[in-house]
């Protein structure tokens, strides 16, 4: 296995950064991240009567569903067309007869589009949390709102990973659209569904008790949602998936390492393919 030239692979993340950066790709997702993190941090106790800024556990638990479904979105989007894009632009063949290796190729491109993606997710969700400061959450909250940061970037790279899998074993860009779009609804919609319809027949059998929560762990988004909201027994409560989820899975560390899987794993398949 060739080593790898961290200095190409710098060069290549730079370059991939620095395209989404002159055609406004950052800050575009940044005000949408923005705009949509400020309205339904401030109006998402609205239902209950109240508006305005509350509570750090109410906001993170009203932001949760919003980055479940807007993130993988945007991160499949970005990253579908990594590799099967340069195959149809004919640019895949120059750059693999530049001194570059496959690996250091598509490392490189993750990791400016994960750049890209980190940029817009802390800028836009960054003020939401400079709201919040300036309203006088104290410093836990705002750690708090910080993992919560942390923990969205994550979830945006475990679908980049995914999406940048897609590019390598696709043949064209229509077809790893179609399968990015496909990928969404399977996890963000069709998965929860299931699981769901999984608890209401085992009831409190043991089985559900014992299964249902390791199935969590195989959807990114739900080991989100677990890692920022059943932390608080204020809003878990609102969650069926609550009742058989065990304490000893909601450690962040335990989820932690779920999401970096999560991201490696995808990956990994990527590299290997596209070696072949």
């Amino acid at each position: 296995m060739a080593r790898i030239e961290w200095r190409l692979l710098r060069v290549i993340a730079a370059k991939e950064f620095r395209e989404r950066l002159r055609n406004r790709w950052v800050l575009a997702v940044a005000l949408v991240f923005a705009v949509f993190a400020l309205t339904i941090a401030y109006f998402g106790s609205a239902q209950q009567g109240m508006v305005g800024f509350h509570g750090i556990d109410v906001t993170i638990a009203s932001l949760v569903s919003l980055v479940i479904y807007l993130v993988p979105l945007i991160a499949l989007i970005l990253g579908f067309d990594a590799i099967v894009g340069e195959r149809e632009r004919g640019s895949l063949d120059l750059l693999l007869s530049l001194p570059l290796t496959r690996a250091e190729l598509l490392l490189g491109k993750f990791l400016g589009l994960s750049a890209t993606l980190a940029l817009s997710t802390v800028v836009g969700f960054g003020l939401a949390g400079v709201a919040l400061a300036v309203q006088g959450q104290g410093t836990d909250a705002l750690l708090h709102y910080a993992g919560f940061v942390l923990s969205a970037v994550l979830l945006g790279m475990s679908f980049l990973s995914m999406a940048v899998a897609l590019s390598v074993i696709t043949t064209d860009r229509a077809r790893a659209s179609g399968a990015a779009i496909a990928l969404w609804f399977g996890f963000v919609l069709v998965f929860d569904l299931l699981l769901l319809g999984a608890l209401v027949t085992v009831g409190d059998s043991p089985l559900g008790a014992r299964v249902l929560p390791y199935l969590l762990l195989l959807n990114p988004a739900d080991v989100f949602r677990v890692l920022n909201v059943f932390g608080f027994d204020s809003v878990k409560v609102f969650y069926g998936l609550a009742t058989v989820f065990p304490d000893t899975l909601t450690s962040p560390w335990v989820l932690g390492g779920v999401m970096l899987a999560w991201i490696v794993l995808p990956l990994g398949f990527a590299l290997w393919r596209f070696r072949q």
